[in-house]
């Protein structure tokens, strides 16, 4: 998605996940088949959102912030 007005670094900050994906998973390992290829992209999802601990988001996982944000939500409702 575009990026909003005087707030560039989202594409930035998408860069830099596209880099994480590519050190981390694709240049490592060798895919015989486009199945273990979609399997392993699932896997490091799971691991990401799961247990990477993420600066920006006040040091918390990806799943800590998503669930923060829909008790809020709900909250507001």
């Amino acid at each position: 998605s575009p990026s909003f007005v005087r707030e560039p670094q989202g594409n930035g900050i998408a860069e830099r996940f596209v880099r994480i994906l590519k050190e981390n998973l694709l240049w490592v390992r060798r895919f015989n088949t486009v199945e273990e290829l979609r399997k392993a992209l699932l896997k490091f999802k799971e691991t990401y959102n799961r247990q990477w601990i993420i600066g920006r988001h006040g040091y918390k996982t990806p799943s800590q912030v998503r669930e923060r944000q829909i008790v809020l939500t709900e909250c507001a409702a």
